[in-house]
């Protein structure tokens, strides 16, 4: 019997939202397991902090300048790396975004636009440029960083939720599609966790006191605990692994 290796060795994973928060923590993870990393954000700056966390770590990785959410730059950001790359074997669309914080009666189009341009439109497109690569190459493995919210929908983040709720539809479509190619694509559905995108909740004594008794674990997660569920769906310990959403809540669906 062959015993399945949790290890990313010497393949080439983009990361997308990777200068802070969950992306960062799979970054880190990823290079500590061996993958040659590419890490994608909106600054430069926060990505190098990245980058030096990484090598003091013993992992690789080169940083990339892209707003996901501006076509233009994922078509740019590509055509660069196709220059510097001869493959991409893992792509993690964790970039996101939650402008608005609102009932749905309040929100207007500019929340709308800017909320589905990054966390629905620029997945779908960065999972077709890596796709076709992937392809080309033999197969690579794709995992879009979802949401609880996008199975039950939270109070004022109805857009944010709509969005989640798209990326997990989009993970199974692409799934289907891709199986032939030997392209895996699943999602992680993280819950309430300690992230600068979720500070105003996870820091207010108040909104805890109401949201902690809904979580069976009594307590919001760190960044890291997504990074192990990342690890393992682009592992060769998931080789049987695609259009799976995998919840990791603290038990707040059960």
């Amino acid at each position: 019997m062959k015993v399945p290796e949790v290890t990313v060795r010497d393949k080439v994973a983009l990361i997308t939202g990777a200068s802070r928060g969950i992306g960062e923590a799979v970054a880190r993870t990823l290079g500590v397991f061996g993958a040659r990393l590419i890490l994608v954000s909106r600054k430069m700056e926060d990505l190098k902090k990245v980058q030096r966390d990484v090598g003091i770590e013993g992992g690789k990785a080169e940083c990339f300048v892209c707003n996901t959410g501006e076509m233009d730059q994922i078509d740019g950001l590509f055509r660069e790396l196709r220059e510097k790359y001869d493959k991409i074997d893992i792509l993690v669309n964790n970039a996101a975004t939650n402008p608005f914080f609102g009932d749905v009666l309040s929100a207007d189009e500019r929340a709308w636009d800017k909320t589905l341009s990054v966390n629905l439109k620029g997945c779908f497109f960065m999972a077709q440029h890596a796709a076709k690569w992937m392809k080309e190459k033999g197969g690579g493995c794709i995992v879009n960083v979802s949401s609880v919210n996008g199975i039950r929908p939270a109070p004022f983040q109805g857009i944010y939720s709509i969005t989640k709720a798209g990326l997990i539809a989009l993970t199974k479509s692409f799934a289907k599609e891709l199986a032939p190619f030997n392209i895996r694509v699943n999602a992680v559905l993280p819950g309430l966790t300690d992230t600068k995108f979720s500070a105003a909740i996870t820091h207010n004594d108040d909104i805890m006191k109401l949201v902690l008794p809904s979580i069976p674990m009594g307590r919001f997660a760190k960044p890291d605990e997504m990074a192990g569920t990342v690890l393992y769906l682009c592992s060769d310990a998931a080789t049987y692994t695609t259009g799976a959403t995998i919840v990791v809540d603290g038990g707040m669906l059960a």
